[in-house]
């Protein structure tokens, strides 16, 4: 049996209505998958953001913590370059005059020392 014009035009219609309606069904079902997939990532976003936020507080008690050592660190240089300087200028510039004499002495009594216990160690055992 023949199709007529109309027929044939209905059939052509009623299978472009059918691609269509279906193409937008999978198109809408994955629109709503990908929504879902959005609202998660957002809730973790949400959570990083959080987990940043209270992250950068403890980050910045520290900093300013970190300022407070930093200033006794300088001051504990500080003093230390003033007695080192001290012990330069004051005491061992002007004793060095006399450590070749007292050197000799010294290593007398350090071998003195270390044979006596040695000599203790070697009782005591």
């Amino acid at each position: 049996m023949p199709l007529t014009l109309n027929q044939f035009l209905l059939l052509v219609i009623t299978i472009a209505a059918v691609v269509a309606v279906t193409f937008l069904v999978t198109l809408f079902v994955q629109l709503r998958k990908t929504a879902k997939q959005g609202e998660e990532t957002l809730r973790e976003l949400r959570a990083l953001v959080q987990n940043l936020k209270e992250t950068n507080i403890k980050v910045n008690n520290k900093i300013d913590d970190l300022g407070e050592i930093v200033e006794a660190s300088k001051n504990t240089v500080v003093s230390l370059s003033e007695i080192a300087f001290f012990l330069s200028t004051k005491i061992i510039k002007p004793s060095s005059k006399y450590w070749p004499f007292l050197f000799p002495f010294i290593r007398l009594g350090w071998r003195h020392l270390r044979k006596k216990k040695q000599k203790e160690d070697k009782n005591g055992k």
